[in-house]
């Protein structure tokens, strides 16, 4: 049998009140594909920090190809042969391709050399680019290639890939996996993270399950279900999610005409833009990033006004509103962005509370913060949305990122708005945390209230929307009855079939 690229041996990792890794062992063959799997907060991104020089562990010990792997620094692991694709993309939008890998190399050729190299990478493993191209002009899927190809470019013998295709489309995710067997045939290891259970036994060799810090199950993932591998996950099995007792209502939010230019000039317009939201149901809107879907629940929000009589929610018109205005009268969002759009970073949860809540729960008295009353909205958000942290005085930064997307959903819909947009709602959440969070919009649609819900994820929209519809280039499709769409139809639609439909409002 091959020597092992990697070996953990009982690692350990401690943070105050925090046990994030207990004595986790695990090796990672060469030319596997090997799964780390787990809860939000269950210690993949301790462990994978470990691994990448960015933590050091309190107990236990590394080896990579045989030798003691003991990184006091990326940089460090990066030398070592360890490289990773992180979850969020470290690039400049300003600079061209090349030139955002050479800011990745230690000791970067001269620029015409390391052209030629970018494009001879991008040819062996299918990953088209062009080298002189600005990153601000690639979509999700290349710009996610650039990161790819600064780490081939270092010949690693362990790949970390942290959750690779939440941002991309189906297509784009195919076109990863194929690169990445043909990484794998060619002998390197590649430690992949994500919580797409399919993607996982469609495309990985084995799997180590976390559950609280621990290895509770190492598995080949295609001898196993979606539902198997979750309930190995949360130690219970996953519940269904509960549609019934839903009906549509009154129309709640009406948007007529809505045009705006893009804020930026790597931005998005919106361009006549109309829809209508019911009490008691859930509008699902599709897309591939970068089709304005920032753009619109931006202007939903509040962030940007529009003319009068676009925007009207209840009758009342509240185009010209700003996002206090439309919170207290019912509109509530919350972004893709969790960290730094959706919450203050250094701030702690409960300010973090304090920044949406304040009205709509009474936390402001005499122009004074009730700072006991946000405290116990934080606690309730924590309890309810089963927000793994060691209470609400924590920094929204110190959050796994799975934790903080469901303390930002948890705040919003426990303050019981008319109408609640939400953009990416389970983007990097766990399998049994993405259940209780749709679960939760569900409820909230059941309660009487009308949800938005943008995303990329097309089981998601198919399991939560009563209708679909699809942005595009800042149009949006007219919306069809979710039930009997088929993926073909779907297609079309995110295609930017904007005079495609058969159904009106």
């Amino acid at each position: 049998m091959d020597q092992p690229i990697f070996r953990a041996e009982g690692l350990g990792k401690s943070y105050p009140g925090v046990r994030a890794n207990d004595d986790v062992s695990f090796t990672v063959a060469p030319g596997e594909i090997h799964a780390l799997l787990g809860e939000n907060g269950a210690g993949k991104s301790t462990l994978v920090k470990m691994i990448y020089g960015l933590v050091r562990p309190d107990d236990g010990r590394m080896e990579l190809v045989g030798r003691p792997h003991i990184p006091a620094d990326p940089r460090a692991a990066r030398a070592a042969g360890v490289a990773m694709v992180f979850q969020h993309f470290s690039l400049f939008d300003a600079l061209s391709v090349a030139e955002n890998v050479a800011l990745g190399m230690e000791n970067p050729p001269p620029r015409r050399e390391l052209a030629d190299r970018i494009a001879q990478v991008s040819r062996d493993f299918g990953l088209p680019l062009v080298p002189g191209r600005l990153v601000a002009t690639l979509s999700a899927g290349e710009r996610q290639r650039v990161e790819i190809i600064r780490c081939l470019l270092q010949n690693p013998r362990l790949l970390i890939m942290d959750e690779p295709t939440s941002v991309l489309t189906p297509q784009e995710s195919d076109l990863l996996f194929s690169t990445l067997r043909k990484l794998a045939d060619r002998g390197t290891a590649i430690l992949y993270i994500s919580h797409k259970l399919e993607e996982i036994r469609g495309h990985c060799d084995h799997a180590t399950i976390l559950r609280h810090g621990r290895v509770v199950g190492s598995v080949d993932p295609r001898q196993h279900s979606a539902r198997e591998l979750a309930a190995m996950m949360v130690g219970a099995e996953m519940r269904q999610i509960d549609r019934s007792g839903r009906q549509a209502g009154a129309d709640l939010l009406a948007v007529r005409g809505l045009s705006l230019p893009a804020p930026t000039a790597e931005g998005t317009a919106l361009r006549d833009i109309s829809l209508i939201v019911r009490a008691g149901e859930v509008l699902g809107i599709g897309g591939v990033a970068g089709n304005g879907q920032e753009e619109l629940l931006a202007a939903l929000s509040g962030e940007v006004t529009s003319h009068p009589g676009t925007i009207t929610l209840d009758g009342h018109d509240l185009s010209q509103s700003g996002p206090e205005a439309r919170r207290t009268a019912g509109l509530l969002a919350a972004p893709e962005d969790r960290l730094g759009h959706a919450a203050v970073p250094d701030f702690s949860l409960t300010d973090n509370a304090i920044l949406t809540a304040a009205q709509r729960q009474s936390l402001l008295h005499g122009g004074l913060i009730d700072r006991g009353a946000a405290r116990a909205f934080a606690e309730r958000v924590i309890r309810d949305f089963d927000v793994r942290t060691p209470g609400p005085g924590t920094a929204a930064r110190a959050l796994s990122g799975g934790n903080l997307q469901k303390f930002v959903i948890g705040r919003e819909v426990l303050q019981n708005p008319r109408v609640l947009v939400v953009n990416q709602p389970t983007w990097g959440v766990d399998a049994g945390a993405a259940a209780a969070v749709r679960q939760s919009l569900l409820d909230l649609a059941r309660a009487g209230a009308g949800v938005i819900v943008i995303s990329q994820d097309l089981d998601e929209l198919m399991e939560l929307s009563d209708r679909f519809c699809a942005l595009n280039e800042g149009r949006l499709s007219e919306p069809r009855p979710t039930e009997g769409l088929t993926l073909d139809q779907i297609g079309l639609m995110l295609g930017g079939a904007h005079g495609m439909a058969e159904a009106r409002i």
